[in-house]
């Protein structure tokens, strides 16, 4: 049985495929995910860490692929995952000014895991994702610090994901609605063989009065008329992780469907947008020390990764709506409200 979802309240459940028992990245075995949550006056921001399986990741280094839809980003890491198709740290999320300490807490988190590396052993790429939430937290107080971005790691478990305005959503928005981070899952099958993918995303994105519902509905928010004169200026960040087997270029071309599910809900990546997809394969992993000159891998037939690209679509946009489902209605820095879709939602009921 599939836990009820924010969006699935409203009977806003995307597409045709059934999804996991927790409906969230975390019904791919091994997924776990943490938030530090910051909320002190003008400090509205957080972190979220995404743990791709419960070992050691730079000594067991899962298949990882990134997809960059529109490059409007400042996040560390990207470059050497494109070149490498390896994820060797946790995945953090956070706003734009505290990246380097969330690299700084992944850097420390893998040394003291491995204290040889940059001395015998390689150095570590950390990878950090993040989006600007500078319309509702003072991100100039650079409030995040390695520490908490540690305990988010140390928080990271599996089962049911804390949505909405939490960890890393805690200051953003979407389509002039409170945003922040949501997630959902899709079965998926092979022939005989079943596996689950499942998205994270980091909704801070949208123009207001853009949003489409699953039913073809166009909702706007009941704000102040400024908010819907904005330029598209805001960021996704979508994380997709699949127990079924998959090479790079496989990978690459699942996580560039997440884009379907952006598209659908109205979005166009504008040109001050930074949205951008990392997946990876918790069962696909390098080993830091391989022995083997060749290596054997099991890899899906591709006449069955169709089933893989509506997942990811289905799953992305559901993950979004219940991103703006969980999250609750927040007031600005300069005084805008960005009002709940839920309560939008409740007070203006589908016929």
């Amino acid at each position: 049985m599939t836990l009820d979802s924010p969006a699935r309240r409203f009977r806003l459940g995307c597409g045709i495929l059934p999804p996991g028992p927790y409906n969230a990245i975390t019904d791919v075995p091994g997924v776990r995910v943490g938030h530090r949550t910051l909320r002190n006056g003008p400090v509205q921001t957080g972190v979220t860490c995404i743990l791709p399986h419960d070992g050691d990741l730079f000594r067991d280094r899962p298949l990882g692929a990134v997809h960059v839809f529109n490059g409007f980003g400042k996040s560390v890491g990207l470059m050497q995952v494109e070149e490498l198709g390896q994820i060797e740290t946790p995945i953090l999320l956070t706003n734009t000014l505290s990246v380097s300490a969330g690299a700084e807490a992944l850097i420390r988190d893998a040394i003291r895991r491995n204290p040889e590396i940059g001395r015998s052993l390689s150095t570590v790429n950390p990878l950090v994702c993040e989006c600007n939430d500078g319309r509702i937290n003072d991100i100039q107080a650079l409030a995040v610090t390695p520490d908490d971005a540690l305990q988010a790691i140390r928080d990271a478990q599996g089962g049911t994901v804390a949505q909405g305005g939490v960890g890393a959503g805690t200051g953003m928005t979407a389509f002039g609605f409170k945003g922040g981070i949501g997630t959902s899952s899709r079965h998926v099958a092979a022939g005989m063989h079943q596996g689950i993918l499942g998205v994270l995303v980091l909704a801070n994105f949208g123009m207001p009065g853009d949003l489409t519902l699953p039913d073809g509905r166009r909702i706007a928010p009941p704000a102040a008329p400024a908010l819907h004169n904005e330029r598209e200026r805001g960021s996704v960040i979508m994380v997709v992780a699949t127990d079924l087997p998959l090479d790079y270029r496989q990978l690459r071309r699942v996580i560039r469907r997440a884009g379907v599910g952006i598209g659908r809900l109205g979005s166009f990546w504008g040109n001050g947008s930074g949205d951008v997809a990392v997946g990876f394969c918790p069962g696909v992993r390098f080993h830091l020390h391989e022995p083997e000159g060749v290596i054997n891998r099991p890899m899906l037939n591709e006449a069955h990764i169709d089933t893989l690209f509506r997942a990811v679509a289905e799953a992305t946009q559901e993950a979004v709506l219940n991103a703006l489902c969980a999250a609750a209605p927040v007031t600005g820095r300069n005084g805008v409200v960005f009002p709940a879709l839920s309560d939008v939602l409740a007070a203006h009921p589908h016929p």
